[in-house]
C-alpha cells in the first residue's frame, strides 16, 4: 500500500544553548546569536514517516514548513534522510503569527497539497513549547488526531495504531485515516543523513535561493526538476488575510523580560533558633519554593 505522508517541520533558533546575547534590548529573540536548527521533535516525526515509507513501497514523504525563505534548509535536511521533497510556506503577510494563525496557514497549505493519508509533526517546537499547532491543524481540517505518539505500530485497512507515551504510562490507540499524529521526543531518533542522498540533493533549491545562485546551480536545477523545493505564498493557498499573520493572531505579547538568575549566599541558621526557622519557612512558602 502506497501512502501520501505529510511531515510538518519547523526551523527554530537553538534555545538549548541560550546565552546572555540571546535577546535584544526590545525583548525579541536575537536570531543572529542563535543558530537555526531542525526542530528536534519534528525529526522524531520525520523518522516515523520514513519508517512508514520503508514498509510501504511507492509511498511519498512531503515536508511542509512555514517561515522565512531560508527555512528551505529544513527541507534539504529531510531530503538527505529520505524525504521526497517539500514546500516552504513563506510570505510577509504570514509574519508575526501565533499558533492560531500558524495552524490556519498550514492547514490551508495541506488542503492545497490535497491527497494525503497521514500528517506527522513533532509534539511541540522548542521556541514556543505550546504543543498547539498540530492539534489545531487537525481541528481545522476536520480529521482525527493522536498526540504524544512514541511509535506507529501499524497502518493498514484505513486505520493507524499508535503507542502514546503519557505522563503516567503508555496507551495504545487506533484512529481512522486521514489523521494528524504528533510525535514525542521519546520516539526513535531520526536516522542520519544518507551519503548518496546528500550528494543527490545538496543542490536542491527554492525559488528564492535560485535567484541568488550561480548559473551552474540554476542549470542543474532546470535539468533535474526533482531538485526544486516549492515555495507557496498566502494567496496561493487561498488564505483569508484576516486569519493569517498579526491580523489573525489574538495572542499578543505585552512584554518580555530577560531574567538572569544569580546564586545567592548560602543561608545557615541555628537549628535551635525556632524563630529563625519559622521565618525561613514563611519565606520559602512566600516564594513558592515549598507549598
Amino acid at each position: 500500500m502506497s501512502l501520501n505522508i505529510v511531515v510538518l517541520a519547523k526551523q527554530v533558533p537553538d534555545t538549548r544553548n541560550v546565552g546572555k546575547d540571546a535577546m535584544k534590548e526590545d525583548g525579541t529573540i536575537n536570531r543572529a546569536a542563535l543558530p537555526a536548527i531542525f526542530n528536534p521533535e519534528d525529526l522524531n516525526a520525520l523518522e516515523q514517516a520514513l519508517r512508514l515509507k520503508d514498509i510501504n513501497p511507492g509511498s511519498t514523504v512531503t515536508v511542509l514548513t512555514m517561515g522565512l525563505p531560508r527555512a528551505a534548509e529544513v527541507i534539504r535536511e529531510a531530503m538527505y534522510r529520505g524525504a521526497d521533497g517539500g514546500i516552504v510556506l513563506t510570505d510577509r503577510a504570514l509574519g508575526g503569527a501565533d499558533t492560531l494563525a500558524t495552524s490556519y496557514s498550514l492547514a490551508q497549505a495541506v488542503k492545497k497539497i490535497g491527497n494525503y493519508d497521514i500528517i506527522l509533526g513533532g509534539r511541540q517546537a522548542i521556541d514556543g513549547d505550546t504543543a498547539q499547532v498540530g492539534p489545531q491543524i487537525a481541528e481545522k481540517l476536520g480529521i482525527p488526531q493522536v498526540t504524544y505518539a512514541e511509535e506507529i505500530i501499524d497502518l493498514s485497512n484505513g486505520h493507524v495504531t499508535v503507542k502514546r507515551r503519557l505522563e503516567n504510562g503508555v496507551e495504545t490507540v487506533k484512529a481512522p485515516l486521514p489523521c494528524v499524529v504528533t510525535v514525542n521526543g521519546s520516539a526513535a531518533e531520526c536516522r542520519p543523513r544518507n551519503a548518496k542522498l546528500l550528494q543527490r540533493f545538496k543542490y536542491a533549491l527554492s525559488p528564492s535561493e535560485a535567484k541568488a545562485a550561480d548559473e551552474r546551480a540554476n542549470a542543474l536545477l532546470e535539468a533535474r526538476p526533482a531538485l526544486a523545493i516549492k515555495e507557496w505564498g498566502a494567496d496561493f493557498v487561498e488564505a483569508d488575510p484576516q486569519q493569517i499573520g498579526l491580523a489573525g493572531s489574538p495572542t499578543k505579547v505585552k512584554t518580555v523580560e530577560n531574567v538572569v538568575f544569580t546564586a545567592k549566599e548560602n543561608l545557615q541558621i541555628d537549628g535551635s533558633d525556632e524563630t529563625a526557622i519559622d521565618e525561613l519557612m514563611k519565606e520559602l512558602i512566600a516564594n513558592h519554593t515549598i507549598g
